[in-house]
Protein backbone atom coordinates (compact mmCIF):
# COMPACT_ATOMS: atom_id res chain seq x y z
CA UNK A 1 0.00 0.00 0.00
CA UNK A 2 1.25 3.75 -1.08
CA UNK A 3 0.44 6.67 0.26
CA UNK A 4 -1.10 9.28 -2.11
CA UNK A 5 1.38 11.99 -3.19
CA UNK A 6 0.32 16.06 -2.27
CA UNK A 7 0.54 17.04 -5.64
CA UNK A 8 -1.78 19.64 -6.83
CA UNK A 9 -4.85 19.76 -4.62
CA UNK A 10 -7.43 21.07 -7.50
CA UNK A 11 -8.09 20.87 -10.47
CA UNK A 12 -7.23 22.85 -13.43
CA UNK A 13 -10.25 25.06 -14.27
CA UNK A 14 -10.68 23.92 -17.52
CA UNK A 15 -10.85 20.17 -16.41
CA UNK A 16 -13.24 20.84 -13.25
CA UNK A 17 -15.20 22.52 -15.83
CA UNK A 18 -15.65 19.42 -18.13
CA UNK A 19 -16.01 17.42 -15.08
CA UNK A 20 -18.90 19.10 -13.46
CA UNK A 21 -20.28 19.43 -16.63
CA UNK A 22 -20.76 15.53 -17.08
CA UNK A 23 -21.41 14.56 -13.73
CA UNK A 24 -24.24 17.27 -13.65
CA UNK A 25 -26.28 16.05 -16.51
CA UNK A 26 -30.01 15.12 -15.32
CA UNK A 27 -31.06 11.39 -15.68
CA UNK A 28 -34.87 11.91 -16.59
CA UNK A 29 -37.02 9.79 -15.23
CA UNK A 30 -40.96 9.59 -14.99
CA UNK A 31 -41.44 9.96 -11.25
CA UNK A 32 -38.02 10.90 -9.60
CA UNK A 33 -35.15 13.66 -10.31
CA UNK A 34 -31.74 13.78 -9.21
CA UNK A 35 -28.55 15.29 -10.72
CA UNK A 36 -25.71 12.48 -11.79
CA UNK A 37 -23.13 13.77 -9.25
CA UNK A 38 -20.64 11.73 -7.23
CA UNK A 39 -22.98 11.63 -4.09
CA UNK A 40 -22.03 8.32 -2.64
CA UNK A 41 -23.32 7.68 0.68
CA UNK A 42 -21.32 5.31 3.12
CA UNK A 43 -24.34 4.04 4.60
CA UNK A 44 -24.84 0.72 5.86
CA UNK A 45 -27.81 -0.49 3.72
CA UNK A 46 -29.25 -3.53 6.22
CA UNK A 47 -32.33 -2.86 6.15
CA UNK A 48 -34.68 -1.49 3.58
CA UNK A 49 -38.24 -0.33 2.89
CA UNK A 50 -39.25 -4.27 2.26
CA UNK A 51 -36.59 -5.11 4.81
CA UNK A 52 -34.02 -6.89 3.11
CA UNK A 53 -30.91 -7.38 4.49
CA UNK A 54 -27.87 -5.66 3.50
CA UNK A 55 -26.29 -8.78 1.46
CA UNK A 56 -29.27 -8.54 -0.69
CA UNK A 57 -27.23 -7.79 -3.45
CA UNK A 58 -31.15 -6.73 -5.13
CA UNK A 59 -31.73 -4.06 -2.26
CA UNK A 60 -28.24 -2.81 -2.59
CA UNK A 61 -29.43 -2.13 -6.53
CA UNK A 62 -32.30 -0.66 -5.13
CA UNK A 63 -30.77 1.84 -3.26
CA UNK A 64 -28.44 3.01 -6.15
CA UNK A 65 -31.38 3.57 -8.50
CA UNK A 66 -33.30 5.51 -5.88
CA UNK A 67 -29.99 7.89 -5.56
CA UNK A 68 -29.23 8.14 -8.58
CA UNK A 69 -32.46 9.33 -9.96
CA UNK A 70 -33.32 6.14 -12.16
CA UNK A 71 -36.21 5.17 -10.11
CA UNK A 72 -38.80 6.01 -7.11
CA UNK A 73 -39.56 3.96 -4.20
CA UNK A 74 -42.81 3.12 -5.39
CA UNK A 75 -41.51 2.48 -8.84
CA UNK A 76 -38.87 -0.03 -6.90
CA UNK A 77 -42.01 -1.59 -4.83
CA UNK A 78 -44.32 -2.26 -7.63
CA UNK A 79 -41.48 -3.93 -9.74
CA UNK A 80 -40.93 -5.97 -6.84
CA UNK A 81 -44.55 -7.31 -6.48
CA UNK A 82 -44.31 -8.19 -10.51
CA UNK A 83 -41.14 -10.31 -9.38
CA UNK A 84 -42.27 -11.86 -6.58
CA UNK A 85 -45.92 -12.66 -8.15
CA UNK A 86 -44.35 -14.41 -11.43
CA UNK A 87 -41.94 -16.12 -9.32
CA UNK A 88 -44.86 -17.68 -7.01
CA UNK A 89 -46.05 -19.05 -10.64
CA UNK A 90 -42.66 -20.44 -11.59
CA UNK A 91 -40.63 -23.34 -11.30
CA UNK A 92 -38.68 -22.00 -8.30
CA UNK A 93 -41.29 -20.09 -6.04
CA UNK A 94 -39.49 -17.90 -3.52
CA UNK A 95 -35.94 -17.46 -5.14
CA UNK A 96 -34.74 -14.40 -4.40
CA UNK A 97 -34.75 -12.18 -7.83
CA UNK A 98 -31.64 -11.43 -10.33
CA UNK A 99 -30.38 -8.02 -10.71
CA UNK A 100 -31.17 -8.62 -14.46
CA UNK A 101 -34.73 -9.97 -14.11
CA UNK A 102 -35.42 -6.52 -11.52
CA UNK A 103 -34.01 -4.58 -14.26
CA UNK A 104 -35.96 -5.84 -17.11
CA UNK A 105 -39.10 -5.61 -15.03
CA UNK A 106 -38.06 -1.83 -14.79
CA UNK A 107 -37.78 -1.47 -18.60
CA UNK A 108 -41.15 -3.32 -19.12
CA UNK A 109 -42.85 -0.90 -16.58
CA UNK A 110 -41.34 2.06 -18.67
CA UNK A 111 -39.27 3.33 -15.73
CA UNK A 112 -35.91 2.33 -17.28
CA UNK A 113 -34.98 2.73 -21.13
CA UNK A 114 -33.37 -0.28 -22.67
CA UNK A 115 -30.08 1.39 -22.78
CA UNK A 116 -30.19 2.57 -19.23
CA UNK A 117 -30.48 -0.98 -18.37
CA UNK A 118 -28.28 -2.70 -20.53
CA UNK A 119 -25.37 -0.11 -18.94
CA UNK A 120 -26.53 -0.88 -15.24
CA UNK A 121 -26.39 -4.72 -15.82
CA UNK A 122 -22.85 -3.70 -17.44
CA UNK A 123 -22.15 -2.08 -14.06
CA UNK A 124 -23.63 -4.74 -11.84
CA UNK A 125 -21.64 -7.04 -14.01
CA UNK A 126 -17.69 -5.42 -15.14
CA UNK A 127 -17.91 -2.19 -12.65
CA UNK A 128 -17.20 -3.00 -9.58
CA UNK A 129 -13.63 -4.47 -8.47
CA UNK A 130 -13.47 -8.38 -9.12
CA UNK A 131 -11.19 -8.70 -6.49
CA UNK A 132 -10.52 -6.90 -3.17
CA UNK A 133 -7.13 -6.70 -1.44
CA UNK A 134 -5.99 -4.23 0.56
CA UNK A 135 -2.84 -4.31 2.93
CA UNK A 136 -3.86 -4.50 6.07
CA UNK A 137 -8.09 -4.34 5.49
CA UNK A 138 -10.28 -7.32 5.56
CA UNK A 139 -13.72 -6.81 2.79
CA UNK A 140 -16.64 -7.71 4.48
CA UNK A 141 -19.11 -7.20 2.32
CA UNK A 142 -20.26 -4.30 0.18
CA UNK A 143 -22.86 -1.66 1.21
CA UNK A 144 -23.32 0.85 -0.81
CA UNK A 145 -22.27 2.36 -4.30
CA UNK A 146 -22.71 5.54 -6.41
CA UNK A 147 -21.51 7.15 -9.10
CA UNK A 148 -17.58 7.52 -8.19
CA UNK A 149 -17.12 4.82 -6.01
CA UNK A 150 -18.17 1.41 -4.23
CA UNK A 151 -18.36 1.48 -0.03
CA UNK A 152 -17.54 -2.10 1.42
CA UNK A 153 -17.89 -2.73 5.25
CA UNK A 154 -14.33 -3.66 6.38
CA UNK A 155 -12.15 -4.92 9.34
CA UNK A 156 -8.76 -3.34 9.93
CA UNK A 157 -6.83 -6.19 11.24
CA UNK A 158 -3.70 -4.20 13.31
CA UNK A 159 -6.32 -2.92 15.59
CA UNK A 160 -9.03 -5.40 14.38
CA UNK A 161 -11.86 -2.66 14.32
CA UNK A 162 -14.80 -2.84 11.86
CA UNK A 163 -14.19 0.52 9.50
CA UNK A 164 -15.88 1.35 5.82
CA UNK A 165 -13.72 1.22 2.71
CA UNK A 166 -14.49 3.63 -0.24
CA UNK A 167 -12.61 2.44 -3.44
CA UNK A 168 -12.76 4.70 -6.76
CA UNK A 169 -14.50 2.66 -9.52
CA UNK A 170 -12.03 0.65 -11.67
CA UNK A 171 -13.68 2.46 -14.98
CA UNK A 172 -12.77 5.72 -13.80
CA UNK A 173 -9.67 5.39 -11.93
CA UNK A 174 -7.90 5.27 -15.17
CA UNK A 175 -8.78 9.01 -16.02
CA UNK A 176 -6.84 11.22 -13.88
CA UNK A 177 -8.91 13.41 -13.54
CA UNK A 178 -11.29 11.70 -11.50
CA UNK A 179 -8.21 10.03 -9.38
CA UNK A 180 -7.35 13.95 -8.09
CA UNK A 181 -10.83 14.66 -7.17
CA UNK A 182 -11.35 11.47 -5.54
CA UNK A 183 -7.75 12.34 -3.74
CA UNK A 184 -9.26 15.64 -3.06
CA UNK A 185 -12.69 14.55 -1.22
CA UNK A 186 -10.36 12.30 1.00
CA UNK A 187 -7.89 15.37 1.82
CA UNK A 188 -10.97 17.31 2.72
CA UNK A 189 -13.05 15.13 4.84
CA UNK A 190 -9.24 14.40 6.79
CA UNK A 191 -8.91 18.33 7.60
CA UNK A 192 -11.61 18.00 9.54
CA UNK A 193 -12.85 16.58 12.85
CA UNK A 194 -15.97 16.69 14.72
CA UNK A 195 -18.53 14.07 15.94
CA UNK A 196 -21.18 15.05 13.92
CA UNK A 197 -18.82 14.42 10.90
CA UNK A 198 -17.99 11.13 9.50
CA UNK A 199 -13.79 11.01 9.78
CA UNK A 200 -11.34 9.55 7.33
CA UNK A 201 -8.52 7.10 8.97
CA UNK A 202 -7.01 6.55 6.30
CA UNK A 203 -5.95 6.76 2.16
CA UNK A 204 -4.14 5.31 -0.28
CA UNK A 205 -3.95 2.93 -3.41
CA UNK A 206 -2.77 -0.55 -3.64
CA UNK A 207 -3.22 -2.91 -6.70
CA UNK A 208 -4.40 -0.33 -8.85
CA UNK A 209 -7.30 0.95 -6.47
CA UNK A 210 -7.27 4.17 -5.05
CA UNK A 211 -9.46 3.82 -1.65
CA UNK A 212 -10.09 5.71 1.80
CA UNK A 213 -11.06 4.74 4.91
CA UNK A 214 -13.41 5.40 7.05
CA UNK A 215 -15.17 5.80 10.57
CA UNK A 216 -18.02 2.80 10.21
CA UNK A 217 -21.55 4.17 11.09
CA UNK A 218 -23.95 1.34 12.51
CA UNK A 219 -27.09 2.98 11.96
CA UNK A 220 -29.63 4.08 8.98
CA UNK A 221 -29.14 6.85 6.66
CA UNK A 222 -32.39 9.66 6.87
CA UNK A 223 -33.36 8.85 3.07
CA UNK A 224 -34.01 5.10 4.78
CA UNK A 225 -35.39 6.10 7.62
CA UNK A 226 -37.99 8.02 5.06
CA UNK A 227 -38.84 5.23 3.39
CA UNK A 228 -39.79 2.82 6.30
CA UNK A 229 -41.47 6.02 8.30
CA UNK A 230 -42.66 8.38 5.49
CA UNK A 231 -41.69 11.25 7.88
CA UNK A 232 -40.42 12.28 11.51
CA UNK A 233 -41.69 13.25 14.51
CA UNK A 234 -40.54 17.03 15.40
CA UNK A 235 -38.43 15.99 18.49
CA UNK A 236 -36.34 13.88 16.69
CA UNK A 237 -35.98 15.85 13.87
CA UNK A 238 -34.99 18.77 15.86
CA UNK A 239 -32.28 16.42 17.49
CA UNK A 240 -31.10 15.66 13.70
CA UNK A 241 -31.36 19.22 12.66
CA UNK A 242 -29.17 20.30 15.47
CA UNK A 243 -26.22 17.87 14.70
CA UNK A 244 -25.97 18.83 11.01
CA UNK A 245 -26.13 22.29 12.43
CA UNK A 246 -23.32 21.95 14.48
CA UNK A 247 -21.51 19.42 12.18
CA UNK A 248 -21.56 22.60 9.16
CA UNK A 249 -20.60 25.08 11.59
CA UNK A 250 -17.38 23.46 12.43
CA UNK A 251 -17.49 23.08 8.47
CA UNK A 252 -17.37 26.45 7.94
CA UNK A 253 -14.84 27.72 11.02
CA UNK A 254 -12.36 25.89 8.50
CA UNK A 255 -12.99 27.42 4.81
CA UNK A 256 -15.34 24.33 3.95
CA UNK A 257 -18.92 24.29 2.32
CA UNK A 258 -20.15 20.76 1.89
CA UNK A 259 -22.66 21.56 -1.06
CA UNK A 260 -24.75 18.41 -1.20
CA UNK A 261 -26.83 18.36 2.57
CA UNK A 262 -29.88 15.82 1.66
CA UNK A 263 -31.60 12.55 3.22
CA UNK A 264 -28.96 10.34 1.95
CA UNK A 265 -25.81 12.25 2.99
CA UNK A 266 -26.83 12.03 7.45
CA UNK A 267 -26.34 8.74 9.20
CA UNK A 268 -28.16 8.55 12.03
CA UNK A 269 -26.00 7.20 15.06
CA UNK A 270 -27.43 6.27 18.08
CA UNK A 271 -28.14 9.76 20.17
CA UNK A 272 -26.79 11.96 17.01
CA UNK A 273 -26.67 12.20 13.58
CA UNK A 274 -23.37 12.50 11.16
CA UNK A 275 -22.90 14.26 7.99
CA UNK A 276 -21.22 12.57 5.47
CA UNK A 277 -19.90 12.78 1.58
CA UNK A 278 -17.45 15.40 0.67
CA UNK A 279 -18.02 14.67 -2.98
CA UNK A 280 -19.46 18.26 -3.72
CA UNK A 281 -17.10 20.26 -1.06
CA UNK A 282 -15.15 23.16 -1.85
CA UNK A 283 -13.40 25.88 -0.01
CA UNK A 284 -15.35 28.93 0.34
CA UNK A 285 -12.56 31.20 -0.27
CA UNK A 286 -11.43 29.38 -3.91
CA UNK A 287 -12.24 31.62 -6.49
CA UNK A 288 -10.50 29.26 -9.42
CA UNK A 289 -12.85 26.59 -8.42
CA UNK A 290 -16.00 28.84 -8.25
CA UNK A 291 -15.33 30.39 -11.62
CA UNK A 292 -14.39 26.95 -13.35
CA UNK A 293 -17.75 25.65 -12.08
CA UNK A 294 -20.08 29.31 -13.10
CA UNK A 295 -23.36 28.28 -14.86
CA UNK A 296 -23.34 24.72 -13.39
CA UNK A 297 -25.73 23.79 -11.26
CA UNK A 298 -23.82 21.53 -9.13
CA UNK A 299 -25.74 19.49 -6.22
CA UNK A 300 -29.05 17.74 -5.66
CA UNK A 301 -32.24 19.27 -7.56
CA UNK A 302 -34.41 18.46 -4.45
CA UNK A 303 -32.10 20.20 -2.14
CA UNK A 304 -30.36 22.76 -4.42
CA UNK A 305 -30.02 25.91 -3.00
CA UNK A 306 -31.23 28.71 -5.35
CA UNK A 307 -27.30 30.25 -5.68
CA UNK A 308 -26.68 26.57 -7.08
CA UNK A 309 -29.46 26.00 -9.04
CA UNK A 310 -28.62 29.43 -10.98
CA UNK A 311 -24.79 28.87 -11.01
CA UNK A 312 -23.88 31.53 -9.05
CA UNK A 313 -20.08 32.12 -8.82
CA UNK A 314 -20.09 33.54 -4.89
CA UNK A 315 -21.54 30.76 -2.71
CA UNK A 316 -21.28 30.24 1.25
CA UNK A 317 -22.53 28.34 4.28
CA UNK A 318 -25.55 29.45 3.49
CA UNK A 319 -26.19 27.48 0.52
CA UNK A 320 -25.83 24.58 2.96
CA UNK A 321 -28.50 26.04 5.47
CA UNK A 322 -31.01 25.87 2.59
CA UNK A 323 -30.40 22.28 1.74
CA UNK A 324 -30.51 22.04 5.70
CA UNK A 325 -34.07 23.42 5.52
CA UNK A 326 -34.93 21.37 2.26
CA UNK A 327 -33.76 18.74 4.23
CA UNK A 328 -36.19 19.20 7.04
CA UNK A 329 -39.26 19.85 5.31
CA UNK A 330 -38.89 16.52 3.61
CA UNK A 331 -38.74 15.12 6.77
CA UNK A 332 -41.29 16.47 8.94
CA UNK A 333 -44.14 16.69 5.63
CA UNK A 334 -42.96 13.51 3.71
CA UNK A 335 -42.18 15.29 0.50
CA UNK A 336 -39.72 17.66 -0.77
CA UNK A 337 -40.03 21.12 -0.67
CA UNK A 338 -40.44 21.59 -4.75
CA UNK A 339 -41.23 18.29 -6.83
CA UNK A 340 -41.44 18.08 -11.00
CA UNK A 341 -41.20 14.72 -13.92
CA UNK A 342 -37.53 16.38 -14.51
CA UNK A 343 -34.52 17.15 -12.62
CA UNK A 344 -34.40 20.44 -14.55
CA UNK A 345 -37.67 21.33 -13.61
CA UNK A 346 -36.99 20.80 -9.95
CA UNK A 347 -34.16 22.95 -10.09
CA UNK A 348 -35.88 26.02 -11.56
CA UNK A 349 -38.30 25.85 -8.92
CA UNK A 350 -35.59 26.30 -6.06
CA UNK A 351 -34.08 28.98 -8.58
CA UNK A 352 -37.42 30.71 -9.08
CA UNK A 353 -37.36 33.96 -6.10
CA UNK A 354 -40.84 34.38 -6.63
CA UNK A 355 -41.90 31.06 -5.63
CA UNK A 356 -42.16 29.60 -2.18
CA UNK A 357 -42.86 25.73 -1.17
CA UNK A 358 -46.23 26.03 0.97
CA UNK A 359 -45.64 26.35 4.59
CA UNK A 360 -44.71 22.79 6.19
CA UNK A 361 -47.06 23.35 9.48
CA UNK A 362 -49.70 23.45 7.00
CA UNK A 363 -48.88 20.27 5.68
CA UNK A 364 -48.55 18.45 8.97
CA UNK A 365 -50.68 19.97 11.44
CA UNK A 366 -48.17 18.34 14.34
CA UNK A 367 -45.24 20.35 14.07
CA UNK A 368 -45.31 23.63 16.14
CA UNK A 369 -45.25 26.50 14.52
CA UNK A 370 -42.14 27.81 15.20
CA UNK A 371 -40.62 24.62 13.70
CA UNK A 372 -42.02 25.76 11.11
CA UNK A 373 -41.07 29.48 11.07
CA UNK A 374 -37.49 28.37 11.06
CA UNK A 375 -37.39 25.69 8.50
CA UNK A 376 -39.26 29.03 6.28
CA UNK A 377 -36.65 30.90 7.38
CA UNK A 378 -34.11 28.25 6.48
CA UNK A 379 -35.79 28.26 2.71
CA UNK A 380 -35.88 31.89 2.18
CA UNK A 381 -35.14 32.43 -1.65
CA UNK A 382 -32.95 35.54 -0.93
CA UNK A 383 -30.31 34.27 1.39
CA UNK A 384 -30.15 37.93 3.14
CA UNK A 385 -33.24 36.66 4.88
CA UNK A 386 -31.70 33.43 5.81
CA UNK A 387 -30.07 32.29 8.89
CA UNK A 388 -26.54 34.16 8.19
CA UNK A 389 -24.81 31.54 9.92
CA UNK A 390 -25.53 28.27 11.59
CA UNK A 391 -24.51 29.46 14.90
CA UNK A 392 -27.94 31.43 14.49
CA UNK A 393 -29.83 28.18 13.76
CA UNK A 394 -28.26 26.67 16.51
CA UNK A 395 -29.26 29.01 19.18
CA UNK A 396 -33.37 28.96 17.59
CA UNK A 397 -33.21 25.08 17.96
CA UNK A 398 -31.67 25.02 21.27
CA UNK A 399 -35.20 27.63 21.80
CA UNK A 400 -37.34 24.89 20.14
CA UNK A 401 -36.06 21.73 22.27
CA UNK A 402 -36.71 23.74 25.26
CA UNK A 403 -40.79 24.52 24.60
CA UNK A 404 -39.91 28.53 23.72
CA UNK A 405 -40.38 29.76 20.60
CA UNK A 406 -37.44 30.77 17.98
CA UNK A 407 -35.87 34.15 18.38
CA UNK A 408 -34.27 35.30 15.32
CA UNK A 409 -36.34 33.44 12.78
CA UNK A 410 -37.99 35.86 10.07
CA UNK A 411 -36.23 38.83 11.57
CA UNK A 412 -34.43 41.08 10.06
CA UNK A 413 -30.75 41.77 10.21
CA UNK A 414 -30.62 45.85 9.28
CA UNK A 415 -33.87 45.91 11.73
CA UNK A 416 -33.21 44.27 15.17
CA UNK A 417 -29.33 43.23 14.66
CA UNK A 418 -28.06 39.88 14.86
CA UNK A 419 -28.53 38.11 18.03
CA UNK A 420 -26.39 35.38 18.90
CA UNK A 421 -26.45 32.95 21.58
CA UNK A 422 -27.80 34.09 24.87
CA UNK A 423 -29.88 36.73 23.69
CA UNK A 424 -33.10 37.16 23.29
CA UNK A 425 -35.72 39.31 21.46
CA UNK A 426 -38.86 40.14 23.12
CA UNK A 427 -41.59 42.33 21.99
CA UNK A 428 -40.02 45.43 24.34
CA UNK A 429 -37.15 44.72 22.66
CA UNK A 430 -38.42 45.28 19.10
CA UNK A 431 -40.36 48.76 20.66
CA UNK A 432 -36.82 50.25 21.76
CA UNK A 433 -35.25 48.85 18.48
CA UNK A 434 -37.61 50.24 16.45
CA UNK A 435 -38.00 53.57 17.96
CA UNK A 436 -34.29 54.17 17.64
CA UNK A 437 -34.34 53.51 14.20
CA UNK A 438 -36.91 55.99 13.86
CA UNK A 439 -35.07 58.78 16.12
CA UNK A 440 -31.98 58.24 13.65
CA UNK A 441 -33.82 58.64 10.77
CA UNK A 442 -35.45 61.90 12.37
CA UNK A 443 -32.06 63.19 13.00
CA UNK A 444 -30.88 62.52 9.71
CA UNK A 445 -34.01 64.47 8.43
CA UNK A 446 -32.98 67.75 10.64
CA UNK A 447 -29.33 67.07 9.89
CA UNK A 448 -30.17 67.76 6.38
CA UNK A 449 -32.82 70.59 7.02
CA UNK A 450 -30.38 72.24 8.80
CA UNK A 451 -27.50 72.34 5.71
CA UNK A 452 -30.08 72.88 3.05
CA UNK A 453 -30.88 76.42 5.28
CA UNK A 454 -27.41 76.87 6.00
CA UNK A 455 -26.44 76.61 1.63
CA UNK A 456 -30.02 78.73 0.65
CA UNK A 457 -28.17 80.99 2.94
CA UNK A 458 -24.86 81.09 1.13
CA UNK A 459 -26.22 80.89 -2.25
CA UNK A 460 -28.45 84.19 -0.96
CA UNK A 461 -24.87 86.12 0.13
CA UNK A 462 -23.39 85.11 -3.14
CA UNK A 463 -26.25 86.32 -5.21
CA UNK A 464 -26.54 89.77 -3.58
CA UNK A 465 -22.43 89.77 -3.59
CA UNK A 466 -22.62 89.46 -7.32
CA UNK A 467 -25.63 91.69 -8.27
CA UNK A 468 -23.75 94.43 -5.61
CA UNK A 469 -20.19 94.13 -7.95
CA UNK A 470 -22.17 94.73 -10.61
CA UNK A 471 -23.77 97.91 -9.70
CA UNK A 472 -20.88 99.59 -8.57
Amino acid sequence: MKPWSEGQSSFPPRLTFAILLVLSIPRITTKGVKLVTPAETSTDSKVSRNGLKGKDPLSILERSLVSRGFATPEDLNRARLSLSAANSHGSNPGASPSGTAFLSVLVDRGVLTTSQSERLSREIVSDTPKRIEIPGFQMLEKIGRGCMGVVYKARQTSVDRIVAVKILLPSLAKNPSYVQRFVREAKMAAALSHPNLVSVIDAGSAGGLYFFVMEYVEGKSVGERLLEVGRFEEQEALGIAMSVAEALMHANERGLIHRDVKPDNIMIHRDRAKLADLGLARPTADETWALAEAGLAVGTPYYISPEQARGEVHIDIRTDLYSLGATLYHMVTGRPPFQGETSAEVTRQHADINLSAAPPDHLNDKISSGFGVVVETLLAKDRKNRYQQPKDLIHDLKNLIAGQPPDIAQQSVSEFGRLREGDSLDEADQLQELQSEIEAKDLKIQSLTQWNAILAILAGISCAATIFSFLI
